[in-house]
């Protein structure tokens, strides 16, 4: 078995948790990098995979710039982002995105301890609902804030705010958890304790700098969290 997950803070000053979704709660990344993969070549257009890499955790208002970026500014990114949807909202339809490891555990944990809990996602809410509702988690959390429900998304920490607000906390006694560097960033930038679940990406240097905690899984949340219940 391996070591308990040692944080800088007691299981007690939790009162509320903050989720991440995609990379998070749900094995979707993989999916969505696949998709866009698939719609490029659908289209005829190039693709690299370290694109897709640098767009995970930024939502569709802050996606284009990247591709912009990377692939020049006359890309056709409507084109690209319609051809996505179409084949990625058939994955979720036919449920192809599995939940990460733990999140059932944890879930279990959180409704013993009565943690009342929301999903900050970068994902707009039309899709992040059918994502939640296919896995059987949109009964299980207390609200969402989405990403096309914010003026600025992650690495801002309006997300984090608002989530925070939803459970009728102060953001700092909060436990975001995120798989992605820009969601760190947020959570950080909104005062909020935050734990880093990796999942396509390791911590960046700012990440390690910050000495922001790393959980092998979600299951390692749950273990700590199970220290109120001795």
């Amino acid at each position: 078995m391996s070591q308990p997950l040692r944080l800088p803070f007691a299981p007690a000053q939790i009162q509320g948790v903050i989720f991440d979704m995609d990379g998070l709660l749900l094995d979707s990344e993989r999916v969505a990098l696949a998709t866009v993969a698939e719609a490029a070549t659908e289209l005829g257009l190039p693709w690299r995979p370290e694109v897709g890499l640098a767009m995970v955790g930024l939502n569709s208002n802050d996606g284009p710039a990247v591709i912009r970026q990377h692939l020049g500014e006359d890309y056709p990114v409507a084109e690209l982002y319609a051809a996505f949807g179409r084949i990625y909202e058939a994955a979720i339809a036919a449920g192809r995105i599995p939940l990460k490891c733990g999140v059932t555990e944890l879930f279990d944990v959180l409704d013993e301890l009565a943690i009342r809990r929301v999903v900050a996602t970068s994902t707009r809410r039309s899709r992040a609902e059918p994502k939640l509702a296919a896995v059987g988690l949109l009964a299980r959390v207390h609200g969402m804030v989405c990403g096309d429900e914010v003026s600025r998304g992650k690495p801002a920490p309006d997300i984090f705010l608002a989530a925070a607000q939803r459970l009728g906390l102060p953001v700092g006694h909060c436990l975001v958890l995120e798989d992605s560097n820009a969601g760190v960033r947020g959570a950080l930038a909104a005062g909020a304790r935050v734990v880093m679940v990796p999942d396509l990406l390791q911590p960046a240097d700012d990440v390690r700098a910050a000495a922001v905690p790393v959980a092998g899984s979600l299951h390692d949340i749950a273990r700590f969290l199970e220290g109120r219940l001795s």
